[in-house]
């Protein structure tokens, strides 16, 4: 598909989103001269922030509904990563003959540029920011690389994918967070980024992709669908520490063309880890993971020293928010999963009062409440999940620890600041979704702040 093959075709955007998810794609389909109908289950009040950024676009709207009619007699769909695949509208469009496209699978069939990609279940979001920043404050004076602008987008930040198009050049480098949903997508047409990274695979979102399995398959299409040949190499980075992802390497590490890695959080240099500002060991394993991405693209060893030295924590990732009578405060809202939330605890040293609990996505808190029940001295827990991570602490035997109950974020907040003491650490790192009670993990993370600040 090319933008020239849009113009004057019925194009149905399929989930605008209440943060702007079919955004990029509505503007991008008016823009290449298509008759879009954009539709959304939910209401238009519920979608104003991205209707107001539609606003003067010759954008139909079906709100609060989907017709079957306007799936079965489009000419084409873009459709939201947050629609299953085996969705009963698609499903229908398909049988009809009509084209089923995604905003992912646009962007990789129309980028000029090579692609680094990267996934995983925990950590993702970081090691593509410290990968980007890598490749872009690390190039210096591009002195040896064979690259000219780095471009960041993808499953992270507010750049629009598809709205970069125009910028990129033959000549530059994209790096893209991809969510198992936007993998799952790029499998249709069979593609994949020419460098490949996969940070680690534990049970998540099994709520859309159904059991473990089935989601490691769908993060497994990244290297699957990679085009490698010896005139064509593409790179594979894998995590030496995870069982399925080492697996992986040995699976594919002999195919011709493939130039596989490990990585490890042993494998940074001493002098780097001394200027790497992220606590924790799995810090460390993103960062390794990142520097076989820059190695790969031969940077000079004293760039990516000062490059490392300058990378700050993410927002809402293990972020310190304050000091207040000896007590620390830390933001790790984006610690969405169980396993993101163990490697906050245990990259934190001192006591520690942890705010946990938000939406159920049906993942275990079998390891989490032993880490709960070893690590930490107090649980505030919230939301749907908190009976399910008190009965994982107690099964845990953790019995020392001191559990109670909040109905808000500023509630945990205040209870915290009851139980803590000089010395302590209060993390708010909740293992969950935030979606019971928040718009998303920054409102979410917005509310602690505020709480934490304004006494």
């Amino acid at each position: 598909m090319t933008t020239n093959s849009l113009v004057g075709k019925r194009v149905v955007v399929m989930g605008l989103g209440r943060f702007g998810g079919g955004l990029d794609s509505a503007v991008f389909a008016v823009n290449a001269g298509a008759k879009v109908l954009a539709t959304d289950l939910a209401k238009p009040e519920e979608l104003s922030k991205t209707l107001k950024q539609l606003e003067g676009l010759a954008i139909e709207y079906r709100l609060g509904e989907h017709r079957m009619e306007d799936f079965t007699t489009a000419d084409a769909i873009i459709a939201n990563p947050a629609i299953p695949p085996d969705n009963k509208f698609l499903a229908a469009a398909h049988q009809a003959g009509v084209t089923i496209t995604s905003q992912v699978e646009l962007f990789f069939l129309l980028c000029p540029a090579p692609i680094v990609g990267i996934t995983g279940s925990n950590g993702k979001s970081t090691t593509t920011s410290l990968i980007y920043h890598l490749l872009s404050v690390g190039a210096g004076q591009k002195q040896n690389i064979s690259y000219n602008n780095v471009w960041l987008s993808g499953n992270i930040g507010d750049r629009p994918l598809l709205g970069m198009l125009d910028q990129i050049q033959p000549n530059d480098l994209v790096v893209l967070e991809l969510s198992s949903f936007q993998i799952e997508q790029l499998g249709r047409i069979a593609a994949a980024p020419q460098v490949a990274v996969i940070t680690n695979l534990t049970p998540n979102h099994l709520d859309r992709h159904g059991t473990f399995e089935a989601y490691c398959a769908a993060k497994e299409l990244i290297f699957s669908s990679q085009k490698c040949s010896p005139n064509n190499p593409c790179v594979s980075i894998f995590n030496a520490e995870d069982p399925i992802t080492r697996g992986w390497y040995e699976k594919y590490k002999s195919q011709p063309g493939r130039i596989s890695a490990l990585f490890h959080p042993d494998d940074v240099p001493a002098d780097t880890a001394k200027v790497f500002t992220l606590v924790g060991r799995a810090n460390r394993a993103n960062l390794a993971a990142a520097l076989k991405v820059a190695w790969h693209f031969g940077l000079a060893k004293d760039r990516i020293l000062a490059a490392v030295g300058s990378f700050q924590s993410l927002p809402d990732r293990l972020q310190f928010v304050a000091e207040i009578n000896g007590i620390r405060w830390y933001n790790d809202s984006k610690a969405t999963t169980p396993i993101s939330a163990i490697a906050a605890l245990e990259g934190v040293d001192e006591p520690k009062i942890l705010i946990a609990g938000g939406y159920d996505k049906h993942l275990p808190f079998d390891e989490l409440g032993k880490v709960i029940a070893r690590r930490v001295k107090a649980v505030v827990l919230l939301g749907q999940t908190a009976e399910k991570i008190q009965t994982a602490i107690q099964n845990a035997g953790g019995k020392n620890v001191i559990l109670r109950r909040a109905d808000s974020m500023p509630q945990a907040v205040k209870i915290c600041r009851e139980l803590a003491r000089p010395g302590d650490v209060v993390l708010m790192s909740p293992a969950c979704a935030s979606w019971d009670m928040f718009e998303n993990y920054q409102q979410r993370a917005r509310i602690f702040t505020e709480s934490v600040l304004n006494r």
